[in-house]
């Protein structure tokens, strides 16, 4: 199942963080988004925390964990407990 969140790279806040716009372009809401440098075998905390991501909302995510990597495993968990997971994204 392709899940139709859509990533848009905005600039990056500072040197280290990755600033991006995320959409969720499916019909469910999207309850938590992980993400995992590529090769590093554990998810981080969720990105949203307590927020949610609806159907055809946008968020901007910043990810600020001091690492000089530009790509990451991503898990996106929707309402229903349905998991999509992209690999070196």
């Amino acid at each position: 199942m392709f899940f139709g969140a859509t990533l848009t790279v905005a600039g990056a806040a500072q040197a280290d963080d990755l600033v991006f716009s995320l959409k969720n372009g499916t019909n469910s809401v999207l309850n938590a988004f992980y993400t995992s440098p590529v090769g590093v075998d554990d998810w981080e905390d969720d990105v949203f925390g307590k927020k949610a991501l609806g159907p055809g909302e946008t968020m901007e995510i910043t990810i600020a964990d001091g690492r000089r990597v530009c790509k990451y495993d991503m898990r996106f968990e929707f309402q229903g407990d349905e998991l999509e997971d992209l690999e070196d994204t």
